[in-house]
């Protein structure tokens, strides 16, 4: 029977000390290897069927975060979903969003027309929800902090007020078990904690659709999508597979085998690993007098002042982050006790 340990070392082998996946994700072999035959296939003229990969994909990720995959749209970007639901909501409305939250959750609603957006600290986003408010948008976890949202509290303010949810969960999913059922809408990359090659991204909406006017849908997105070609789509499906953009079908090749991967580990196994490697990082930082941003509960530590430090970090083989002058360190199943020590010498010296 294979452990978390056994599946996690015969799928990566990186070749420094890499602590970046809030970036970006490593690609499991079996990814590659699922990559690397679509691409040699479609070079001999002889392309594999891979629309069955992205319903495959599909599958893996609804059940990953618990919802029947008729919920899930397929796609590749959070921008573009945001856009969806910027587009949709009616003039006036009011749009609650974090301070700081990442520009492909926030944007759109920005350069919408005839919103209203209000941004509040991240810690007081439950108390912000007021009656009129239209809609509450925030990430899971920050991108630049790694901050956890208070989203049991969020969720139920909303409820009270009569708001819709949005959540981005593009640096939560993977790692952070997530009912999205909870919520309204909830976006999220693959190529972080996912372990997707990019091009890959996920929408889930309600069971019935949440409202939303599918602005951008085209061929894939009708009921029937190759008699759907030419001329305005006849029927659009009766699922969220109205909200599918033309997916980039190299990428869902390989994220199908990538998801696969984190339903054999177990997303609460990832996270018990993340989780005490980052409280190790944690620790280590305190025996050297120096003190993180706060986000217990998360696997993305944010170090103030020491963003400088990257280049050097990066020469003795380390990979981490600079985000706004704060040296960021991400924590997922691929990383061992060996890489916190790691970092923390190179740190120390």
């Amino acid at each position: 029977m294979e452990t978390f340990e056994t599946l996690v070392r015969a799928e990566f082998a990186p070749k420094n000390t890499y602590l970046n996946t809030a970036s970006t994700g490593l690609l499991p072999a079996r990814t590659v290897e699922a990559m690397r035959t679509a691409l040699e296939s479609a070079a001999a003229g002889q392309p594999t069927d891979m629309f069955a990969d992205v319903e495959a994909a599909r599958a893996s990720f609804a059940r990953l975060t618990g919802v029947p995959a008729d919920r899930v749209a397929a796609g590749a970007s959070v921008a573009v979903y945001t856009g969806l639901i910027a587009a949709s909501l009616p003039e006036g409305a009011e749009v609650l969003t974090a301070e700081g939250d990442f520009s492909s959750l926030v944007n759109p609603f920005h350069v919408r027309r005839g919103l209203r957006v209000r941004t509040v600290p991240l810690e007081r986003i439950a108390e912000s929800v007021r009656p009129g408010t239209a809609l509450v948008a925030v990430s899971a976890a920050q991108s630049a902090d790694g901050r956890i949202a208070d989203l049991p509290a969020i969720r139920a303010a909303a409820r009270a007020h009569g708001a819709r949810t949005y959540l981005d969960a593009s640096q939560a999913v993977g790692w952070l078990p997530i009912e999205t059922d909870g919520y309204d809408y909830v976006a999220a990359v693959a190529f972080k904690w996912l372990l997707c090659p990019r091009g890959v991204a996920f929408l889930v909406v309600p069971q019935d659709l949440g409202g939303l006017t599918p602005v951008f849908a085209g061929w894939v997105a009708g009921e029937a999508p190759w008699d759907s070609c030419y001329g305005p789509v006849a029927e659009l499906a009766r699922s969220a597979r109205r909200f599918d953009e033309s997916p980039a079908l190299f990428s869902y090749t390989g994220a199908r085998h990538s998801l696969a991967l984190l339903e054999e580990v177990g997303v609460k196994q990832v996270q018990a690993h993340d989780l005490a490697l980052a409280d190790r990082f944690r620790a280590g930082l305190r025996d050297l007098d120096i003190e993180p941003v706060p986000a217990p509960g998360s696997p993305i530590v944010s170090v103030p002042g020491l963003g400088v430090r990257l280049p050097e970090l990066s020469r003795a083989g380390v990979e981490v982050s600079d985000r706004a002058g704060n040296l960021r360190a991400a924590f997922h199943l691929y990383n061992r006790a060996a890489d916190v020590d790691r970092l923390l010498d190179v740190l120390a010296g």
